[in-house]
């Protein structure tokens, strides 16, 4: 019997998770419909061992069953407080269950450990609404859209500018190449959060990323007509789906049109290995990120993110519209880029 032929008369129960639970995790999130390569158990020891945060994943069965999940961590901010979050660093996360029976009690639990734990806020970040009572940001959007199965219908589903722009950088010599380690990349993600103002993550979170997942965390790096890379990504592969997530580049990768060669290349691929869902991830609204990925022809769809409130009367804003967040910033682009590399994952750790 699996989860979903779990008898609704059995008696429901939340708890955390024990590492016994470990298959039986995997097995659900695997076949659940709303789960996210996000709520994959993985993501458990790398917030634990490469960020220090505690975390309080919840299962809930009905008799011997795993009917849901809820992935939770503790994040402890000198600059933004005290939390609870499913899930930091991630774009998508929330309960996943087979029935709305299932989430009420398993947002009920999270409420209650926030309490016990004295967090200022829990936050769940939904791919949909879940709670309408809860407070919402309406802040962050996701970018989806099916990729076709032949490569060239890809090509011309793109907007007519931004296809041009793919066509130019496809003439300019470009190459892409498929990474086995985070060398190349790093390098290059690490030089354009320094010029962004932007606290990077430590070398040994990709590393992690890549030893963790396997072939379902890949990085491509795009090279110039002399080999040098300029560019690259670090994306997961779940189920159907490509996810590009970390991206960077030099200051040449603009003249050459290096970034749209990459996304492409990454939906090139994609569409190639028979994939069917490009996911643009996140972006805030009224960013060049935002606007870059409408550009590419992917409508925005709002993400709820949903707040239960203890000690707090407003939202938290952990992004650069705050100004203590605007101050960091400024001041880290001054920053010698070493310095920069040493200092920045003791702070991004805060941020989630």
């Amino acid at each position: 019997m699996n989860a979903a032929d779990a008898p609704l008369h059995a008696a429901l129960s939340v708890r955390p998770y024990r590492e016994a639970d470990r298959e039986a995790w995997e097995r659900f999130v695997a076949t659940a419909p709303e789960a996210s390569f996000f709520h994959r158990i993985e993501w458990r020891a790398i917030l634990q061992d490469v960020f220090r945060h505690r975390t309080h994943y919840l299962v809930a069965t009905r008799g011997p069953e795993l009917v849901g999940v809820l992935p939770l961590a503790e994040v402890r901010s000198r600059l933004f407080g005290h939390s609870l979050v499913s899930l930091p660093f991630a774009v998508y996360g929330g309960a996943v269950a087979t029935d709305d029976a299932t989430i009420a009690a398993l947002h009920g639990a999270a409420v209650e450990l926030a309490r016990s734990l004295g967090v200022s806020h829990l936050e769940l970040r939904n791919r949909i609404a879940r709670e309408p009572a809860w407070p919402r940001q309406d802040l962050y959007v996701t970018f989806r859209k099916p990729i076709l199965p032949e490569v060239e219908a890809n090509l011309s589903a793109i907007p007519r500018k931004q296809r041009a722009m793919v066509r130019k950088s496809i003439g300019r010599g470009l190459a892409s190449e498929i990474d086995r380690d985070a060398t190349r990349f790093f390098a290059l993600y690490a030089d354009n959060q320094h010029r962004h103002g932007t606290p990077p993550h430590a070398r040994r979170y990709f590393d992690a990323l890549l030893a963790h997942f396997g072939a379902d965390a890949e990085v491509l790096t795009v090279l110039d007509p002399q080999g040098q890379p300029v560019s690259g990504v670090l994306s997961f592969y779940w189920r159907d789906e490509v996810l590009p997530y970390y991206a960077g580049d030099l200051t040449a990768a603009r003249d050459l049109a290096a970034n749209d060669f990459k996304y492409w290349e990454l939906m090139r691929r994609a569409c190639e290995r028979g994939l069917k869902v490009f996911d643009y991830g996140r972006s805030k609204r009224d960013t060049g990120s935002f606007d870059f990925k409408k550009n590419w022809g992917f409508e925005p769809a709002p993400l709820a993110y949903e707040y239960q409130l203890l000690t707090r009367d407003s939202l938290p804003q952990n992004n650069p519209a705050n100004p203590r967040y605007r101050l960091m910033i400024d001041t880290w682009r001054r920053l010698p880029r070493p310095v920069a590399n040493a200092l920045g994952p003791h702070l991004v750790r805060h941020l989630g």
